[in-house]
C-alpha cells in the first residue's frame, strides 16, 4: 500500500475555483469505483489550504489516478494559479485504521 499526503495553500480568490476542479475530480473518481483507491480532500478553517490524502493499494490503482484527465487539468490549473504555498508532498506510513475492509 502507499500513502500520499499534499498540503498546499491556494490564493483566497482561486479557493472556490479549486474546489470545483476536486469536486471534478471527486466525481470522475466515483464513476470508476475503484476499490484500491481511496481519496480524500479537506480544507483547513483558512479556507485557502488544501490536504490531500490518498491510499493506493497497487501502483495500477495511483496511476489510474494520474492518468484521469480532470486530475491533470486540476494539477495544471493550481500550477497556473499562483499557489501561496506550492503543493508539498510527503508519504506517511498507515499506524491503524478503523475500517480494515478498504485493506482487504
Amino acid at each position: 500500500m502507499k500513502i500520499v499526503r499534499v498540503v498546499y495553500t491556494t490564493k483566497a480568490e482561486y479557493t472556490a475555483q479549486n474546489k470545483a476542479n476536486i469536486e471534478k475530480v471527486m466525481s470522475d473518481l466515483q464513476a470508476i469505483n475503484n476499490s484500491g483507491m481511496l481519496y480524500n480532500v479537506c480544507l483547513s478553517p483558512d479556507e485557502k489550504t488544501f490536504t490531500h490524502l490518498a491510499f493506493f493499494k497497487t501502483e495500477k490503482d495511483e496511476k489510474q489516478l494520474l492518468e484521469l484527465h480532470s486530475f491533470i487539468s486540476f494539477q495544471q490549473q493550481l500550477r497556473a494559479s499562483g499557489p501561496e504555498a506550492p503543493p508539498k508532498q510527503d508519504f506517511p506510513s498507515l499506524v491503524g485504521v478503523s475500517s480494515p475492509s478498504f485493506l482487504n
